[in-house]
């Protein structure tokens, strides 16, 4: 997201004039009464926009000092603060609201999107009962339009999982969820809105969804 972030750390970077983080909580249900922000870079201004209670919810921290740590060491920062089943999202994917709602109803499950291009996400592997049997990281031929996008709700026997960190060196929540799906029955649940923002021209795609009567 370079030169944006230079000044700024991604989730405060505007989409429609407001910080990807305040569309993010906007979209959550009622049943999310906490949030347990993982910061490191320019934690700073994480804290000072959301502080202790953003948008009617109550707001921890814990930091990630090893940035290129991966996803799964992000919420293994956050495990000494959860007690209970709970929904974990990136930071820097929008989603959209009904999806969410239906997804933290379950005990276990997690949102998924169909693409056109499924060989570069997670391909979401399923049984025949629809639910995830395992997510397979950009397959050559992949075996299912469903892809990873990010949201899944769980308990705290996914940090019992012990998986090796990847060829890049990251410890990935998908490795965990790929156990813990194992063990438990995963529910797909399909989104229909989800933009996520990795790349400067994603602000403007988003922008032309959320707020088109901007764009010029």
């Amino acid at each position: 997201m370079r030169p944006l972030t230079e000044v700024t750390p991604k989730p405060l970077l505007l989409v429609c004039g407001k910080p990807i983080l305040q569309h993010i909580v906007e979209a959550l249900p009622p049943e999310i009464t906490e949030l347990i922000l993982v910061v490191g870079y320019k934690k700073e201004q994480i804290e000072a926009f959301c502080g202790t209670e953003f948008l009617g919810k109550t707001v921890e921290y814990v930091v990630q000092n090893n940035f290129a740590g991966g996803t799964g060491d992000a919420l293994q920062k956050a495990k000494e603060l959860i007690t209970g089943k709970f929904l974990f999202m990136y930071a820097d994917d929008i989603h959209g609201s009904r999806a969410l709602a239906q997804v933290v109803k379950e005990e276990h499950a997690m949102l998924g999107m169909h693409s056109i291009t499924p060989e570069r996400f997670g391909v979401l592997e399923q049984h025949e009962d629809g639910t995830l049997k395992q997510i397979v990281e950009k397959p050559e031929h992949p075996t299912s339009t469903m892809v990873n996008i990010g949201g899944f709700v769980v308990d705290p026997v996914i940090f019992s999982y012990v998986v090796p960190v990847s060829e890049l060196g990251e410890l990935l929540v998908t490795d965990m969820l790929n156990e813990y799906a194992k063990e438990n029955s995963v529910k797909i649940i399909e989104q229909t809105q989800w933009l996520p923002i990795g790349y400067p021209e994603h602000i403007k795609e988003a922008e032309a969804v959320l707020c088109p009567t901007s764009i010029d």
